[in-house]
């Protein structure tokens, strides 16, 4: 008995970009996980930053970094995490309760690592002039913000 072979779908590749078919993470629900990302880091930096260090280096104004320890824990960790979800997960947790997906522009199938590497980076980028690169996702039509247009990504529903 021979049955032609289809490939199966990549897990983000589900929806054709041709078809018409694909709803643009909004701004909205965009901010909605960040908020969610944001306080998952928190809940796991803050009290290993607070065990390393105690309240006193963390409360106090005159510290900007506390040691070592903190620039993994508060930069590299976050860093790594992030990219990490976005390459094999296609969202950070926030996205993944939300129900969106980071996926190439062009054909709408997973990420690279150079790109999930150059978005987070480019996030510096959208960040700088009052937050408008983060803003603009309101008002474009793909609702990419710069940092998706530097990197060559969508955020999709679904």
């Amino acid at each position: 008995m021979n049955t032609p072979y289809a490939p199966p779908k990549s897990r983000v590749s589900d929806v054709e970009p041709e078809s018409g078919e694909v709803t643009y993470g909004g701004f909205w629900r965009r901010l909605g996980a960040t908020i969610i990302d944001s306080v998952i880091m928190m809940a796991i930096t803050v009290p290993l930053l607070w065990w390393i260090y105690g309240s006193e280096a963390l409360l106090s104004e005159d510290t900007l970094i506390a040691g070592p320890a903190d620039i993994l824990i508060s930069y590299v960790f976050p860093i790594v995490a992030t990219v990490l979800f976005w390459k094999y997960r296609a969202a950070t947790p926030g996205k993944i309760i939300l129900g969106l997906r980071i996926v190439d522009a062009k054909n709408f199938g997973p990420i690279t690592t150079g790109q999930a590497i150059g978005r987070y980076f480019a996030y510096f980028v959208s960040t700088i002039v009052l937050f408008i690169g983060f803003i603009v996702v309101a008002f474009d039509s793909r609702k990419q913000g710069w940092h998706d247009q530097l990197a060559g990504t969508v955020v999709i529903r679904g």
